[in-house]
């Protein structure tokens, strides 16, 4: 069984953040069996000796599958998907698609607007928000002609590339930087009108002890 480790205590702020949602959002849709290993962020579990052979940047979340521990969200996405052979084609074009656009969602779209969301505790001024919004607009562009005539971001059908884009998309705070993009916003509400997601997202709220409508 997979062992999950992701968060049980973090600060407030936090929670409905973690990248631990979207590790369980695969397992849920996969249907791999799995137990969450809930860290107490708070007390400092994440720096604890046993934890630091497990992740070596201390940060969650990470999977145990029977002693093959993979840490880094993306990664372990991929290791679900290849295990349950689900959420990715089974040819290695189809493979190096989703592949292509995982590392598209986490290194190239994440980054910018993780920065614009975190602006004011980054210390952005006006000509840094207008620099860094510029770019997240190339990538949102970039999105939006890909969507043309697409349900989905890298193959006609849902894969781990989705729940990865999906979940860099909820960091837009901004709703006025993504307005202009009708593909993207359609896409964006596809995903997480899926039913694994709302299972997620029951699972997760039940695990932090807040309702579903706080970390919607």
């Amino acid at each position: 069984m997979i062992t999950l480790y992701g968060f049980g205590r973090i600060f407030r702020e936090g929670i409905g953040e973690t990248k631990d949602l979207r590790v369980e959002w695969a397992l849920q849709e996969t249907g791999l069996p799995y137990r969450v290993h809930a860290l107490d962020h708070t007390a400092g579990e994440l720096d604890s000796p046993a934890y630091r052979k497990i992740s070596p940047f201390r940060q969650a979340p990470a999977i145990d599958d029977n002693g093959f521990v993979v840490a880094e969200s993306g990664a372990a996405l991929l290791y679900i998907a290849e295990k349950a052979g689900k959420l990715i084609p089974s040819d290695v074009e189809g493979r190096t698609r989703v592949t292509q656009w995982c590392f598209a969602a986490v290194s190239t779209v994440a980054p910018t607007l993780s920065l614009l969301g975190l602006g004011d505790i980054a210390g952005l001024n006006d000509n840094g928000r207008k620099t860094w919004t510029g770019i997240a607009k190339r990538w949102l562009d970039g999105l939006e002609e890909r969507l043309d005539g697409r349900e989905w971001i890298a193959c006609q059908d849902f894969t781990v590339a989705d729940i990865l884009l999906a979940t860099v998309l909820r960091e837009v705070r901004n709703t006025d930087l993504v307005e202009p993009y009708p593909r993207l916003k359609a896409y964006y509400a596809r995903a997480l009108a899926r039913p694994a997601w709302e299972r997620t997202l029951a699972l997760y709220a039940e695990r932090f002890g807040v309702s579903v409508a706080d970390i919607r």
